[in-house]
């Protein structure tokens, strides 16, 4: 983003009126040696730029990139902006090289590779310098340069020290150092340029509060120090800066309110933008209506922390006619949700970005009628609703994105969609419920770089002329729509890098023609109802590096051109019928991600997967392969998901699957792998502390450059470069896979599969005891050990499982108790340890404990109490040991009648024996006597 101040291009346009022409005189003899001498220097050692300086014309002042003066013909503007040849390197310019350029005014040395300039300290004269990206390790002595008003410095890795010279520019008005690398806060010798009017910081390691005591001293016009580190509240003292017009504080991270008086007092501003921070709080719009020259307002993406309101029946129209307005993801109009009541009154757009706000109402299609030269318009993630009616006959040519996304949208697309906006670049209807067939005019869009119907309801065949004429398209998505028909045997879809055909309902065989891009780095048609064999041209794609075909009918073997695709780091063709086996002469080395279950795969595991060193995830589900698992499979020590199940697998478990230690997920159950339990299993993370996948397997990026606003209608000192950024691709957060957890299979995508993690050796002839250091797998969440031969106990250890959600150790050959220590498991939601020769009583009813139910204790005979019916004993016991339920019951009435009679007994007794004490004083004087002697202590 270039940031300016009015005085920049004042300077500029004051010097480029006096200096046009070539002068009669012709350019002085020294200076044209000069040039010459300073042409060799930027060449060194063999370039080849200037090539016309010299070579016919004589007058030096007619060269290009030359300007003299037209009165004295003398050398005063040199723009040599990036002609130095990158590939020679660094450069630094000679002192000697200026010397005969007494009266230069204007220098843009700017993208040279310049790492010193120490031949500036002649120039008396020099008013403007442009050293823009190079990488300067010096910096003038500038002192030297008295007359300076205009300095660019940006992009040259600068740090704060090398600004001290600073102090020696009293007339600098405008100062660029952007890209640099200045850290903490702002340096401070900027506040001593008293006539500094222009500062641009963006793009620093700028951090902290926001100190601006010196600079809010200053007579500021232009203020930029976005793109930072700064944090907390904005300080008071922006009030003071009341000749401001620009202010950019974007992308940084302030907090707290923004003051209601920051833009009641910058009454000059015509440029202001917040964006991208954590303000909170609410602001009113209406403290803007009276600033009739502001022209762009940018207040995007504060999380929705921060409340906007525009409506109040007390504000009148604004006196503005906005360029640019960017109120995205900031809560608008909460909680009526309306569209701004001033747009209706707006002209002059040329951007509006209202983006998730859950606006309501219909499409707000008038904005295009009311500004014939409006360029950007996004809407998406909102809850607007109706069809999108555009007449046949309206054209807005100068439209380049449209974006109604996640949308409630219906109808069909206008007929004409091509011929209304044939300049368009950017299409994103996704999400919304579109229906009918995609209009054959899209064709006529031979502009567009981005188009994206996914998730709708279109249905029909693919329009020819759309995939002849889009000519500029490099991504396309149509997926998850009721699109049918055979795919296109015809394309001009030269450039194409992205398209997704994926959930649709295409049929017939994958044609050759089909495609003709070379370009082509993702392609997914899976989950169509396509058959026949994977072509062999799908290896011409050299760049490919996301293929996904599965859910088709396709069959046959796996074509040997897939050995040219070097590039592949995504590869899913499962559920499909494809097999035996993967050609050996495959190229996947830089492969993250493999996906071939569900198909006809047979014989050993390929060895050539051995080479798959960055395999994050290899799945090979419901195939038939059989043999042992191979030793080399420790070679894939990237691996975090290994999925191995229902296969013909056999042998035991090699300790080499210990050494993957970054595994989340190993299932290897429903094979026929025999022998122990490696207890060198707790080696494996299962989610204690491992790293997060590294980064996307496919991102892409279209970043198309456009300026808003036009410079021709508003002031160039403000214009502000915007670039429209379509990400699109398959990422590390598309990876999905299906796991059984907690008794049935589940599927996890995203963030949420690498934050599972699991083990599942189910279904196998797996026996001996269940080692005690499975225990030390704390990250774990499901443990599946079920339908083995496992013998011995439960081990204590499983106490340790402090992360479990699912534990399944039913039908195996376990005995004694199940450890009582396994109710702190907070987290378990599934347990069973069913059919089993168990014994003893169930752990205590409380916790997670409280909530399993009989059935994940049956089958155990010598297993007793809650929650089961009643203790079991052995069905073998002799019959003395079980009297029926009719003895038990006698005895109890007995016992029953021999209480009632003991106890009438014993009260009839005692209260005889008090009665007669009472009645006779001697025997009652006795008793007291033989109580006092013989206890003593009452």
């Amino acid at each position: 983003m270039e940031v300016s101040s009015n005085l920049y291009l004042a300077v500029y346009g004051t010097f480029l009126s006096l200096l046009l022409g070539y002068g009669s005189l012709g350019c002085m003899e020294e200076e044209k040696v000069g040039l010459l001498q300073l042409k060799a220097s930027i060449n060194h050692p063999n370039g080849t730029a200037l090539s016309s300086w010299g070579a016919e014309v004589g007058d030096c002042c007619r060269w290009r990139y030359v300007t003299c003066d037209n009165k004295t013909s003398r050398v005063i503007r040199l723009s040599l902006s990036s002609i130095r040849d990158s590939e020679l390197g660094e450069w630094s310019l000679n002192a000697s090289l200026l010397l005969p350029f007494q009266q230069l005014q204007i220098l843009d040395m700017a993208e040279n590779g310049l790492t010193g300039i120490q031949g500036l300290l002649r120039l008396k004269r020099l008013r403007v310098l442009n050293v823009e990206g190079n990488i300067l390790t010096t910096i003038p002595i500038l002192s030297a340069l008295p007359s300076l008003k205009v300095l660019d410095l940006s992009d040259n890795h600068i740090n704060s020290s090398q600004l001290e010279g600073l102090k020696y520019l009293s007339r600098l008005e405008v100062l660029n150092l952007k890209w640099n690398s200045l850290m903490g806060g702002i340096p401070p010798i900027i506040s001593t340029l008293s006539h500094l009017k222009s500062l641009t910081l963006r793009y620093n390691n700028l951090n902290g509060s926001l100190s601006m005591e010196g600079l809010c001293k200053l007579n500021l016009e232009a203020l930029d120090l976005s793109r930072n580190g700064f944090e907390g509240s904005l300080p008071a003292c922006l009030n003071n800066l009341t000749s401001l017009r620009l202010l950019d504080l974007s992308e940084n991270d302030f907090s707290g309110t923004i003051p209601s008086s920051l833009f009641s007092n910058l009454k000059s501003l015509e440029y202001i933008s917040l964006s991208d921070n954590h303000f909170e709080g609410s602001i009113h719009f209406g403290s803007l209506f009276n600033h009739s020259r502001l022209v762009v307002f940018d207040l995007a993406s504060n999380n929705k922390y921060l409340k906007v309101e525009t409506e109040n029946p007390i504000w009148s129209f604004p006196l503005f006619q906005l360029k640019i307005l960017r109120l995205s993801n900031c809560t608008l109009n909460w909680p009526s949700w309306v569209l701004p009541s001033f747009l209706p009154s707006q002209y002059d757009l040329r951007m509006v970005d209202l983006s998730h706000n859950n606006i309501t109402g219909d499409i707000p299609t008038w904005l295009l009628d009311n500004n014939t030269k409006l360029e950007y318009l996004s809407f998406g993630s909102n809850s607007l609703t109706g069809v999108l009616d555009l007449p046949s006959n309206s054209k807005h040519s100068h439209m380049l994105l449209l974006d109604f996304s996640s949308n409630c949208i219906h109808g069909e697309l206008p007929p004409f969609i091509g011929s209304i906006f044939p300049g368009l670049e950017v299409l994103n209807l996704s999400r919304n419920a579109l229906q009918g067939n995609i209009p054959s005019s899209m064709g006529d869009m031979e502009q567009l770089v981005s188009l994206d119907l996914s998730n709708n309801n279109l249905s029909g065949q693919l329009p020819e002329h759309m995939m002849m004429g889009c000519i500029s398209l490099l991504v396309l998505k149509l997926s998850n729509n009721s699109l049918h028909g055979t795919l296109p045997t015809k394309s001009n879809l030269t450039d194409l890098f992205f398209l997704s055909l994926d959930n649709n309902n295409f049929s017939g065989e994958i044609s050759r023609g089909f495609l003709n891009s070379s370009s082509l780095q993702a392609l997914d048609i899976s989950s169509n109802s396509l058959w026949g064999q994977i072509p062999n041209w799908i290896g011409d794609f050299s760049v490919l590096s996301t293929l996904s075909l599965s859910r088709n009918h396709l069959d046959g073997v796996v074509p040997t051109s897939l050995c040219k695709l070097n590039e592949l780091r995504f590869l899913d063709l499962s559920h499909n019928k494809i097999g035996p086996t993967l050609p050996p002469c495959a190229n996947l080395k830089k492969m993250k991600f493999l996906h071939l279950e569900n198909n006809e795969l047979s014989g050993p595991i390929p060895h050539v997967l051995s080479e798959a060193t960055s395999l994050v995830t290899l799945n090979l589900r419901d195939n038939k392969l059989s043999g042992p698992i191979p030793h080399w499979i420790s070679l894939l020590s990237k691996l975090r998901v290994l999925l191995l199940k229902g296969n013909e697998l056999e042998d035991s478990i090699p300790l080499q699957l210990c050494q993957l230690k970054s595994v989340s997920i190993l299932d290897l159950s429903h094979n026929h792998l025999s022998g122990t339990i490696p207890s060198c299993l707790d080696n494996i993370t299962f989610g204690r502390k491992a790293p997060l996948m590294d980064g996307t397997f496919f991102t892409s990026a279209f970043g198309g450059t456009h300026v808003f606003p036009d410079p021709s209608s508003y002031k160039n000192q403000f214009a502000k470069v915007q670039f429209i950024h379509i990400s699109f691709g398959i990422s590390a957060e598309s990876e999905e896979i299906e796991f059984i957890t907690k008794s049935w299979s589940e599927s996890y995508m995203g963030n949420i599969l690498y934050l599972m993690s699991g083990l599942d050796l189910s279904g196998n002839k797996l026996t001996g005891p269940i080692p005690p250091e499975i225990g030390n797998l704390s990250g774990i969440h499901s443990l599946n050990l079920s339908y083995n031969q496992l013998i011995g106990t439960i081990p204590e250890t499983f106490s340790n499982l402090q992360e479990i959600e699912s534990l399944d150790l039913s039908h195996n050959r376990l005995t004694s108790q199940i450890p009582p220590q396994m109710v702190e498991l907070n987290f378990l939601t599934v347990f069973t340890v069913a059919h089993n020769n168990l014994s003893g009583k169930t752990p205590e009813r409380k916790f997670q404990f409280a909530t399993f139910e009989q059935s994940s204790y049956e089958g155990n005979p010598l297993l007793c109490g809650l929650p089961l019916e009643r203790c079991s004993t052995p069905t073998s016991a002799p019959p003395a040991l079980k009297p029926p339920v009719s003895n038990n019951r006698e005895n109890s009435s007995w016992e029953a009648i021999f209480l009632w009679s003991f106890g009438g007994s014993y009260g009839v007794t005692f209260l005889g024996i008090i009665a007669f004490l009472y009645l006779n004083s001697y025997y009652r004087e006795l008793l007291f006597y033989f109580i006092g002697k013989h206890v003593p202590f009452l």
